[in-house]
């Protein structure tokens, strides 16, 4: 929705806040707004010649832990209140924001019965939050307060429940949905088809290693952990801010590569975390059924062989991860980051050299592509990193190209058939809805 305004997005809010059918007092439509217009023009202040980036939760003083679950991890969220409410204003928020890390923090805020904002505290624990929507933890518990809000760049807002992304406002565009380009298809096909490597080695693994297993029944595991994989490594390349691009190709036509490589060690190491997964399921699985069938205790030898693979699946896990840090860090280079299909990266710094240019591209509205989602664009419009990546996609047909910009939006490009088709606002990060995320309390 274009030529939206903080409005919108307090509407849109309005109205999930009314299917939650929560017990808890509601903010009326005039406070929400308020709440929306403070963070938008928040974001274009500077503390100590540094943009405003903070994240605010909307929770009561009185009652901020309704319902707390059953059992309590030790690393769960809690709040510390000041000795005194502070105004919610444009300068309080800047000022607060160096000590609210949105990596680690959150500012907590409510309204009084006039509807005036105050920041009442902070809440801490917000690292394992955000490690679960980078994909890098598994593990997650319910989130405080009513909704939480992130202040990420200049005028652009997201708002979460729980762990499901409601919606962004991006200076006058309301984005209300994130294409799944990456599980959802013809993008989502190529990438799979890109993990036939992983496959292939998990495969002949399961046949040789563990005949009992089924390979059909992991291979959504391994379709999942690649594309992880891929989205982890599209998130780092964000983070960044210096923008960059990947190209997915099977050879280096029309590609002057400044630094070639050979780097295969993602693939290396997606594979040995595969194996590593393998390995433990089966091992927990006959402990497991040796308790159904009555045994009372773990024989040695396998408790010693299962504490020995949760290290091991934890080693290669790690490895994965600094694989992904080493790419990424490449992306602050000028030019292309360059992967075969079989996700060996053989350079960065690369420059595309297709010249020929289609005179319209077609931007899908859904991950599919399909015919009435489709809508002509004139790629004179967008700018050179973004037209050298159309001109190659268009003149390769098995190239894949994702453009990072520098204010963080993500772009995939594939021709299909005879179209040069664009995704964008796609989604990268681990989002569940609020009630699955509700299910799993900690």
């Amino acid at each position: 929705m274009e030529n939206s305004r903080p409005i919108d997005l307090a509407l849109l809010v309005q109205h999930k806040l009314r299917l939650t059918r929560s017990k808890q007092l509601l903010p009326e439509l005039a406070v929400l707004e308020t709440l929306f217009d403070c963070l938008f023009y928040s974001s274009m202040c500077k503390e100590e010649s540094d943009l405003t980036r903070v994240t605010v939760t909307l929770i009561n003083p009185d009652n901020p832990d309704p319902a707390p679950p059953a059992n309590l991890v030790p690393e769960r969220w809690s709040c510390i209140a000041f000795d005194r409410k502070i105004p919610m204003t444009t300068k309080s928020l800047a000022k607060l924001s160096k000590a609210a890390d949105p990596s680690s923090t959150s500012l907590a805020v409510y309204f009084d019965d006039k509807g005036r904002l105050y920041v009442w505290g902070m809440i801490d624990q917000a690292m394992h939050y955000q490690n679960f929507l980078n994909y890098e933890s598994d593990m997650y518990s319910e989130q405080p307060g009513l909704f939480q809000v992130a202040v990420s760049d200049i005028g652009t807002l997201h708002v979460f429940f729980d762990y499901e992304l409601l919606a962004t406002l991006k200076q006058n565009v309301l984005v209300k949905r994130y294409l799944d380009v990456l599980t959802i298809g013809p993008i989502s096909k190529m990438i799979k088809k890109n993990a036939d490597f992983l496959k292939v080695a998990l495969r002949t693994y399961i046949d040789q290693v563990h005949p009992t297993e089924q390979y059909t029944e992991w291979e959504e595991f391994l379709d999942g952990l690649w594309i992880q994989t891929f989205s982890r490594l599209l998130l780092k390349i964000q983070n960044y801010q210096h923008g960059g691009a990947i190209l997915i190709a099977p050879d280096t036509i029309d590609l002057d590569v400044k630094y070639k490589i050979h780097y295969d060690r993602l693939a290396q190491a997606l594979i040995a975390h595969a194996k590593a997964s393998i390995d433990q399921y089966v091992v927990e699985n006959r402990i497991y059924s040796d308790f159904k069938k009555g045994r009372r205790s773990v024989a040695r030898n396998t408790y010693q062989k299962e504490t020995e693979l949760f290290f091991h699946k934890k080693g290669t896990a790690d490895e994965i991860k600094g694989a992904i840090s080493f790419i990424a860090s490449q992306s602050c280079v000028d030019g292309v980051i360059l992967f075969n299909e079989s996700m060996v990266a053989n350079g960065f710094g690369a420059v595309l050299r297709s010249k020929k240019m289609p005179r319209k591209i077609f931007v899908s509205n859904t991950s599919t592509a399909t015919p009435k989602s489709l809508v002509p664009h004139d790629p004179k419009h967008y700018g050179t990193r973004h037209r050298s990546m159309i001109s190659y996609c268009w003149n390769h047909p098995s190239a894949l190209g994702f453009v990072i910009s520098q204010d963080g939006e993500i772009r995939a490009f594939s021709k299909i058939e005879d179209k040069l088709i664009m995704w964008e606002n796609i989604k990268t990060q681990q989002y569940k809805t609020s009630r699955s995320g509700r299910r799993n309390q900690q």
